[in-house]
């Protein structure tokens, strides 16, 4: 895979460079949580940093989590790390591992391990081992094998991980049929690792990716959406999209997405939707603000919205006279299908209704710029937009990827007259949160009526009103709502 390496990328580093770039984070580890490694060392235990922790000291980063590996049996592990811990708690003492807290530092410490699976399973028979080379053995990728000893900081990494890293590529301790066929859910982890880290995925390691995506069945779609949110959440999500699409992975776990490859859009004859889609997200994406802004980045709705957006594409295309292809509706269409994709991976409805909406409405704004709204157009674009106007602004800018500079030079300047519109109602009226001039309660004093059905009509009546003109003051507003129940008794 060839793409641009996000941020994180150890870019032409040396073994060496990041030998060095680790050092210092190593070293402040060590130091928060010492005594630590001398009283296990004192009680004739092993102690080790290991796994994430260890490969992004060598980024330069302090990993929130600080997992450990050690030769002592949980029992004893929980022993020690009461002494130096103000807290403990049992993680998962069956799998090993006990977690302890002194101050604001956090460390889980994990026995030896060694694993076996069953074939319809994910889930592995622990057995605790002797060494922590062996442990090492069992891990996902290399350069999540490497581990620091402590208290004497000494490295080891038995399968080359930091060779790995500064290559900027991924690979398994064992063979990738072995180690995917074991636990498939690393087929998926493959693909967050490549786009947090910025690594080229080998070749080998694509094809197991490839052959054993099937075994992917036997993984809950909770455990399928943790790690796809993760990938959407990275720096650079483009490349672990394409790494899954690529190895037919996706086909397994968001086969929508595959399924825009052949679908030519009309609006972009040099891309194929699919693309489309990848360049929508980069651009989403670099629209995202700072943590204190509008859509504070990394946004997921808005990742999933741009990803997704053109999903019902394939459903909807219809060849018409002249050459021209047709995707009639397609973002109604796409939203049912977003709807039905993140229901069956286990999304909370927020996000399913948010991302959905998204994609319902983000051909709106199509049409602005031949045929100037009224007042009552943008309110209801406001309106319908809700709480995701903010998202829905970026999506739309998102959705221009034409090559023709005077088109898309059009297409912006004319949401920016929609945005500034959209200001200047804002400043004039509740534009955000609209409502009728009079509220239920006054609705029934003026009508002389109870709740009730009519209730509702009259309420919708004057906001429709209100949608169209604007505020009208009480006074209008009442003599507006009386006409209406004239008319409707006389019906």
């Amino acid at each position: 895979m060839q793409a641009p390496a996000p941020p994180t990328a150890p870019s032409a580093a040396t073994p060496a460079h990041l030998m060095r770039t680790a050092l210092s984070v190593l070293a402040t580890i060590a130091s928060e949580t010492d005594p630590l490694g001398p009283m296990f060392a004192a009680a004739g235990h092993e102690l080790a940093l290991v796994g994430g922790p260890v490969r992004d000291a060598f980024l330069g980063r302090r990993s929130a989590d600080l997992d450990f590996t050690t030769s002592a049996r949980p029992e004893q592990t929980e022993a020690i790390l009461a002494e130096w811990a103000d807290a403990t708690w049992d993680v998962g003492r069956d799998f090993g591992t006990i977690a302890g807290r002194r101050g604001d530092v956090v460390v889980e410490i994990t026995t030896y391990r060694t694993e076996a699976y069953d074939e319809g399973s994910r889930k592995p028979v622990v057995a605790f081992g002797d060494t922590l080379e062996g442990d090492l053995e069992r891990r996902d990728f290399r350069v999540n094998a490497m581990a620091v000893r402590l208290p004497d900081l000494t490295f080891v990494d038995p399968w080359g991980g930091l060779a790995d890293l500064a290559a900027g590529v991924l690979n398994t301790p064992a063979s990738p049929q072995q180690s995917f066929d074991e636990d498939p859910l690393r087929i998926l982890r493959a693909a967050r690792f490549a786009a947090q880290l910025g690594l080229d995925v080998e070749p080998g390691v694509m094809t197991a990716m490839t052959e054993l995506a099937p075994r992917l069945e036997i993984v809950s779609a909770e455990r399928v959406q943790a790690e796809l949110v993760k990938t959407l959440l990275a720096p650079a999500p483009r490349r672990g999209i394409e790494l899954l699409v690529e190895t037919g992975v996706a086909d397994v776990v968001l086969p929508e997405v595959p399924a825009m490859r052949l679908e030519i859009d009309e609006h972009h004859r040099h891309k194929d939707v699919y693309t489309h889609s990848l360049t929508v997200l980069d651009q989403a994406i670099a629209l995202e603000t700072p943590a204190d802004g509008a859509v504070p980045g990394p946004d997921l709705v808005l990742r999933l919205a741009a990803l997704l957006h053109d999903i019902g594409k394939p459903d909807t295309r219809r060849n018409e006279s002249g050459g021209r292809v047709s995707f009639h509706h397609h973002e109604i269409v796409g939203a049912k299908l977003a709807r039905r994709r993140l229901k069956a991976l286990r999304f909370d409805k927020g996000t399913v209704a948010q991302v959905s909406e998204l994609i319902a409405l983000h051909l709106r704004f199509h049409g602005y710029g031949e045929a100037g709204w009224t007042d009552s157009a943008v309110r209801r674009y406001v309106t319908d937009a809700g709480p995701l106007l903010e998202r829905l602004h970026r999506l739309t800018r998102a959705d221009c990827t034409t090559r023709n500079r005077k088109k898309a030079e059009r297409l912006s300047h004319a949401y920016d007259d929609l945005e500034r519109r959209i200001a200047e109602l804002r400043e004039q009226e509740e534009i955000d949160a609209i409502r009728p001039d009079l509220d239920g309660t006054a609705i029934m004093a003026i009508l002389g009526i109870g709740p009730g059905r009519e209730v509702g009509a009259a309420y919708k009546h004057l906001l429709a009103l209100r949608m169209e003109e604007g505020p009208l003051g009480a006074e209008r507003a009442e003599a507006e709502l009386r006409s209406w129940w004239a008319a409707r008794e006389g019906e």
